[in-house]
């Protein structure tokens, strides 16, 4: 018999542009901020009874790198008892992370976890590979900020090593989406995020942070990726990104961006709930992962939303909320298209999304679950759906119902 389980509360920071606000904030001080606000947020739970802290991270180059969720729950103050372990699934890395803590609170494995992402795609260091052979002349530098990295040659003859932007393309160019629909759909994103925006709507979610620059001190806490005076006309004079011969039609101001932040979430069993009196926004239904061809890596929600829809005895007319994580608008549109979902559905990012917001990788898909579970009691819906693609072809979807 499985158990239930309770999304309780969850925190964020707001996101940071590259080289932006959070760019003096190591990832796993970042982290730390947190995981800190939320147990100071939940002060009926005992620190010491979390069975574990899990944590997304894409990179795992830099500061990010041996176990960054074990250093950060230790930073944040937690006891040195409290175990923690980083996980990475590319860009659905912190959703993956809540789906670990919510499967083993299911099987009974635990009552109480923290999950979440972090991601500091500004302090991504450069990483050089060590050399096959004495004296070698030819070292391979690469900077880790997104993408492939020290690639097996079979892996690029077998599938190639498409640039994430490349694999917009590709499936732009496979579901023949119009240039003009992904400005249309970027700029529906945009002006979705300042609507919200202007309403505060964020504030339940974003957690301030006091940061030093230079001999002042600034309160960060708001998203600063967005573009609230993006027009259709300013978007259709951006050229192409990706591909050098110019006739490409994925642009940066219809993908998401290079940003950093980090987001945490308390979870916990029934019992947990009753022992601590804590009162639950959201229960976790099911999640999913599924894999699709590299090179067309941003249509990996179409089987992962099957599939999870599937194991919930759930359709898609029975969604109400639809958190799809805006890698780029032409792969969000050419999965809407295959899910016979209109461009214009309502359920669709209410508030905008990583477009608008930014795309910090390994925090991002905890993002969308903490932003649709406050989104379900905004709007007084049942059931929200948060999905994502995946770098090298893959993709992940999670259902929640609002409690």
């Amino acid at each position: 018999m499985k158990n239930e389980v309770y999304i309780i509360s969850g925190v964020r920071t707001a996101i940071g542009k590259y080289g932006g606000a959070l760019s003096t904030i190591r990832a796993d001080d970042l982290a730390a901020t947190v995981i800190r606000s939320l147990i100071e947020k939940n002060k009926n739970i005992d620190p010491a009874e979390i069975t574990d802290v899990i944590l997304g991270c894409s990179n795992q180059a830099g500061e990010d790198n041996r176990n960054v969720a074990r250093m950060a729950l230790l930073l944040a103050g937690l006891p040195h008892s409290v175990p923690g372990a980083t996980i990475n699934r590319l860009c659905a890395s912190g959703m993956n992370a809540v789906a670990i803590a919510a499967n083993s609170i299911s099987a009974g494995n635990g009552d109480l976890f923290i999950a979440g992402g972090v991601e500091q795609m500004t302090r991504s260091p450069w990483v050089m590979a060590k050399s096959g052979e004495a004296f070698s002349r030819n070292p391979e530098m690469v900077d880790t900020t997104l993408g492939w990295r020290f690639v097996n040659p079979k892996m690029k003859e077998i599938y190639g090593i498409d640039s994430m932007g490349q694999t917009a393309e590709n499936v732009a160019e496979y579901l023949k989406i119009s240039r003009d629909d992904q400005d249309k759909f970027a700029f529906k994103s945009q002006q979705k995020n300042l609507i919200a925006n202007n309403r505060e709507r964020f504030k339940k979610e974003i957690i301030p942070i006091e940061i030093q620059k230079g001999k002042e001190k600034i309160i960060f806490d708001k998203d600063e990726y967005p573009r609230p005076d993006s027009t259709l006309e300013k978007l259709s004079t951006l050229k192409p990104a990706f591909r050098l011969d110019g006739k490409g039609s994925v642009t940066a101001g219809n993908s998401s961006g290079i940003n950093d932040g980090a987001c945490a979430l308390l979870l916990a069993s029934e019992s947990a709930v009753k022992k601590y009196n804590l009162k639950p926004i959201a229960k976790f239904i099911n999640s999913a992962v599924a894999g699709v061809e590299p090179r067309l890596m941003g249509l990996g929600p179409i089987p992962a939303i099957k599939k999870v829809l599937k194991n919930s005895s759930l359709g898609l007319n029975q969604i109400d909320i639809i958190e799809i994580n805006e890698a780029f608008s032409a792969q969000v549109l050419g999965c809407l298209k295959e899910l016979k979902i209109e461009d214009n559905d309502q359920r669709i990012n209410p508030n905008g999304g990583a477009i608008a917001m930014g795309h910090p990788l390994g925090m991002s898909g905890a993002r969308l679950i903490l932003t649709a579970a406050l989104e379900l009691h905004d709007q007084q819906k049942k059931y929200a759906l948060c999905t994502m693609c995946v770098g090298v072809g893959q993709g992940m979807a999670t259902i929640i119902e609002r409690i």
